[in-house]
């Protein structure tokens, strides 16, 4: 069940499995461990549920029985906008410590109901093709590649695979909570599509790919340290994904709304974390920083065409402030010859 495709990546690489203890997460496990794939754990506990408490010292027992080392993050309450605090909690974690252990890939247990349940969304939010397939098996992450290797197969696939081989696994009862709009999306469209046109959604998607695969690259970064920075005008929705995925890595998702601004707009501020500034002479994207400017360092930055929203950060961090001059005097150096 494993993609062949991503099985040379895992081979030889130092692994991480985001472990949930569920059905997807727990088939991944076992899988793995049937093509003597070397991994180690990774779970989650948000204690919302009664059994939230098993699950961890159950991946806790599994990973002890098996030889695997075994993380686990207590998480305290989340009050308010919960799926997405807790995607940020949860990557948060697993970037930690892939960059303090050293692991090269990350696994996650999406399958093919996730993909389709996240194709649906977009395509209902409003979306572009790669917005559209969302989950990639090999996606690219700061200093680590995240890897999903069970996209081609359903839930009910590793259910039932699970259940031949007297494998045990826990069942959250929250994924069928009408509260939270992925659990609807799953229910009344992408359960009762996949039942019946599974062969067909799975072509859909690989013809998608293809079609992905042939988009022109994104641009590529002058800088792309703690601030992100582009020479040179950009086409606009080439931009916008670059960025997204930027932000994405460093566990903030762009609102539609962010993203519809960042195509007409050329300052705007971002989740109140981030400051974007997009002129003919580069893009920038900096933490959000407020200062008060010597009236030089401004009409310097006039001059280099940096935009105003993200002045204040380069002015209290000139070393970045320096590198971006370099980098503007480099561009035109370039453009002369």
């Amino acid at each position: 069940m494993l993609e062949a495709k991503t099985l040379p990546l895992l081979a030889k690489g130092k692994n991480l499995l985001a472990f949930s203890a569920g059905i997807d997460s727990t088939a991944l496990f076992y899988l793995l461990l049937h093509e003597k794939i070397p991994f180690d754990i990774a779970h989650v506990n948000y204690h919302t549920r009664e059994q939230s408490d098993a699950e961890a010292d159950h991946a806790r027992a599994l990973a002890a029985q098996y030889g695997k080392q075994c993380y686990v993050h207590d998480c305290g309450e989340i009050s308010e906008n919960f799926e997405a605090e807790a995607r940020r909690i949860r990557y948060g974690f697993f970037d930690t410590l892939m960059e303090a252990y050293g692991y090269d890939v990350l696994l996650t247990a999406h399958q093919l109901d996730d993909r389709l349940e996240w194709l649906l969304m977009q395509l209902c939010k409003g979306a572009g093709l790669p917005e559209l397939l969302g989950m990639a098996p090999v996606t690219q992450r700061k200093g680590y590649r995240l890897v999903r290797p069970l996209l081609s197969s359903t839930k009910n696939d590793l259910r039932s695979w699970l259940d031949t081989q007297g494998y045990r696994y826990y069942q959250d009862n929250s994924n069928g909570d009408p509260r939270y709009k992925r659990n609807r999306f799953r229910e009344q469209y992408a359960g009762p599509l996949l039942e019946q046109y599974r062969s067909g959604i799975q072509n859909s998607l690989e013809f998608l790919s293809r079609d992905a695969a042939a988009l022109p690259p994104l641009p590529r970064p002058t800088i792309e340290t703690e601030l992100l920075m582009y020479t040179g005008r950009q086409e606009r929705t080439a931009l916008m994904r670059a960025v997204d995925r930027w932000l994405k890595q460093r566990g903030y998702l762009l609102r539609q709304g962010e993203k519809e601004r960042m195509i007409t707009e050329n300052d705007l501020l971002i989740g109140r974390r981030y400051a974007l500034s997009i002129t003919p002479q580069c893009t920038l994207v900096t933490p959000l920083t407020a200062r008060t400017m010597p009236k030089a360092f401004r009409e310097e930055c006039r001059v280099l065409g940096i935009g105003a929203s993200v002045r204040p950060y380069l002015c209290a961090n000139k070393a970045y402030f320096n590198a971006v001059k370099s980098a503007l005097d480099a561009a035109k150096g370039e453009a002369r010859t």
